[in-house]
């Protein structure tokens, strides 16, 4: 979490350059920007007794005096440092201070937080009662479980806490809040840049393990695309602009990147080669669960602003027309679905076609991915007034309490 608020600390400094006219407008004008906000945010940190004129008045002395042979000379002192540690054995000491450096250290490390833990734990018991099959594991097997759980774990884990990021940039606040100018703000600094220095350490961390693949690498840029169409969409609802039919597919279809991650990160660790059959059967499975969800959660996914398929439609089909072109869109979806069910394993398919029914019935839905009875509901025809709505019943309701 600590890398997180370290990289938005980063963005806002980076949008108030950008408000002071003070971004570099040369070339490599985004890691220089990035450069030129930490060494401001370095600027303002605690000193002892020097104010900031003095701070001010003491870099620009030494900037005057520098040279680049200068910070070479450094560099090169520092790695001399870290290289008689090693020789010394002091790295195996326990330390009771931090430098600053160790401590940019460890804010670089990727590291999750327990509420991104806790979010994570459905999909990652779904994933494994309902993929592990597709490798030939025993989802009943505790070794199987336990093998494979750290890595796919950490990967749900952080893509959760990116996801919760975004969602934050979602955020609604009325239009004559105080506070709405800061946010807005906030939405315009957190662009595809962050989440991509963002997923960074992820993506350092599993090459690190050797799981990282070119297509899995793509994969996890998928998200980004698909957290951005999120925003792009969910923003233009909020201020009733068009939106593309073509940016609403691209995004359902998107939105189960992270099982294709998990999917990804199996093949690696059981050091198979990808299944591209599975992969494609499993695709349109996803797409139809992501509806399912999607028409499970519409109200919820309205009061927060976030993105549904079903908002989608109605917004560019109309309260009344949506219901069938959605209706369309699935009886497409299920055709393609049947079609590569009936090319897949018997044993397979039925112990997934068993799955599916667990599922459903585990979820308690109407509506179901192809097993159950699909129920579109009720299409809210004006969000704010419901969400208003929604706000009084519950405020009511915390009163009495």
């Amino acid at each position: 979490m600590e890398a997180l608020r370290e990289l938005e600390r980063v963005q806002r400094v980076l949008s108030l350059m950008s408000s002071r006219g003070l971004c570099h407008t040369g070339s490599g004008g985004g890691a220089v920007d990035r450069f030129l906000a930490q060494f401001l945010l370095f600027m303002v940190q605690s000193a002892d007794s020097l104010s900031m004129e003095k701070k001010f008045m003491l870099v620009s002395e030494l900037l005057g005096k520098v040279t680049p042979d200068t910070l070479e000379e450094v560099q090169h002192l520092t790695r001399l440092e870290a290289d008689q540690d090693i020789s010394s054995g002091a790295l195996l000491q326990p330390k009771k201070l931090e430098t600053h450096a160790e401590k940019s250290t460890i804010q670089a490390a990727p590291m999750v937080g327990f509420d991104a833990m806790t979010r994570a734990k459905s999909t990652l018991e779904d994933f494994c009662r309902s993929y592990f099959m597709f490798h030939g594991l025993d989802v009943n097997s505790p070794q199987s479980i336990f093998k494979y759980l750290p890595v796919l774990s950490f990967t749900e884990s952080y893509i959760y806490q990116l996801d919760a990021s975004n969602e934050d940039s979602l955020d609604l606040v009325p239009d004559n809040s105080s506070s709405s100018k800061e946010l807005e703000s906030k939405k315009e600094a957190f662009d595809d840049t962050s989440l991509s220095q963002m997923i960074e350490p992820l993506d350092c961390l599993l090459q690190r393990q050797g799981l990282m693949t070119d297509r899995l690498r793509a994969e996890l840029k998928s998200g980004i695309q698909y957290w951005s169409l999120e925003r792009k969409l969910c923003q233009a609802l909020m201020r009733h602009e068009k939106i593309s039919i073509d940016d609403v597919i691209k995004a359902i279809h998107l939105k189960s990147f992270d099982y294709r991650v998990l999917n990804l990160l199996m093949y690696q660790l059981t050091g198979q080669q990808v299944n591209e059959f599975h992969m494609d059967f499993l695709s349109i499975s996803e797409l139809l669960v992501e509806i399912s969800d999607d028409l499970y959660d519409y109200e919820d996914d309205v009061m927060n602003n976030t993105f549904n398929i079903l908002r989608m439609f109605a917004a560019i089909y109309g309260p009344s027309e949506a219901p069938n072109m959605l209706a369309k869109c699935i009886s497409e979806g299920e055709e393609k679905y049947e079609n590569l069910l009936k090319k897949l394993d018997p044993s397979l398919s039925g112990s997934y076609w068993r799955r599916c029914e667990e599922a459903t019935k585990e979820g308690g839905k109407l509506s179901g991915h192809a097993y159950g009875t699909w129920n579109i509901p009720p299409v809210i025809s004006d969000e704010e007034s419901f969400r208003r709505e929604r706000l009084s019943k519950h405020d009511a309701s915390a009163a009495i309490i």
